[in-house]
């Protein structure tokens, strides 16, 4: 095999493992981000029976109807290498949809929107895009989040206030569920906003995110919470109509 050839596919390896890396902190971000809004009065007694002390976590989500912000993202593995680093943006829209853009330092952007029942992956470099049904997506974690009030939030994952730390606060994550292919996170908050996310898989690798220009319930165009598949590009899987 040719020195180039090897390097290749090198690349391709590095660029694979850290998608799905990105993918777990995308999903995680979802499930803990994209709960639906309830009414704080008729939830009050169940939150209360959650948590006596609410996370930064917990007061972020209070009232969150959406987001939009931009990050740069670094993927380090277990030996604390650095495999891939990028940019890209995030919108959310609760419940249940986001786009995700990211573009590595080398290589092609890369898609991922969750509409509401679908969950779009498109990669430009190869011309291709995934479709599956939300609830197989995101089957790695209790798929209830999506919809479920602060007191599910807390019975699927165990919450913990952390020492601060960069001027903000860090909530760690951890799911009850020992399936769950990720074994903790860090959401960290400043002045209110989400300031950044660290997601640790089970094999050691960790990707780290730092969110900039976050806002809070911004604007969010409806457009961007769609996707159809551009002429020409090779479709797996067959999406959900409504």
């Amino acid at each position: 095999m040719s020195g180039a050839m090897s390097r290749a596919m090198s690349r391709a390896m590095t660029r694979a493992t850290t998608m799905l890396l990105t993918l777990r902190a995308v999903l995680l971000f979802a499930l803990v981000s994209l709960v639906a809004p309830v009414s704080q009065a008729a939830d009050a007694p169940a939150a209360a029976a959650a948590t006596s002390a609410p996370t930064a976590l917990d007061r972020y989500l209070a009232g969150l109807k959406g987001l939009r912000a931009t990050f740069t993202q670094q993927a380090v593995d277990a030996s604390g290498k650095v495999v891939e680093s990028g940019s890209g943006q995030l919108l959310v829209s609760r419940p249940g949809r986001f786009r995700w853009e990211y573009t590595p330092a080398e290589g092609g952007p890369q898609l991922l929107v969750g509409d509401g029942r679908n969950l779009w992956f498109y990669d430009r470099d190869l011309q291709q895009a995934t479709v599956k049904p939300a609830s197989a997506g995101l089957g790695s974690t209790p798929i209830m989040l999506l919809s479920a009030s602060p007191a599910e939030l807390h019975s699927a994952f165990e919450l913990r206030t952390q020492p601060a730390r960069d001027g903000a606060e860090w909530v760690a994550v951890t799911p009850h569920d020992a399936s769950a292919d990720f074994a903790s996170a860090e959401l960290g908050f400043r002045a209110g906003q989400l300031a950044g996310l660290v997601i640790h898989d089970r094999l050691g690798q960790v990707v780290t995110l730092q969110f900039t220009r976050s806002e809070r319930n911004g604007s969010v165009p409806e457009a961007q919470l769609r996707f159809s598949p551009p002429a020409g590009v090779d479709l797996i899987g067959t999406p959900q109509k409504p």
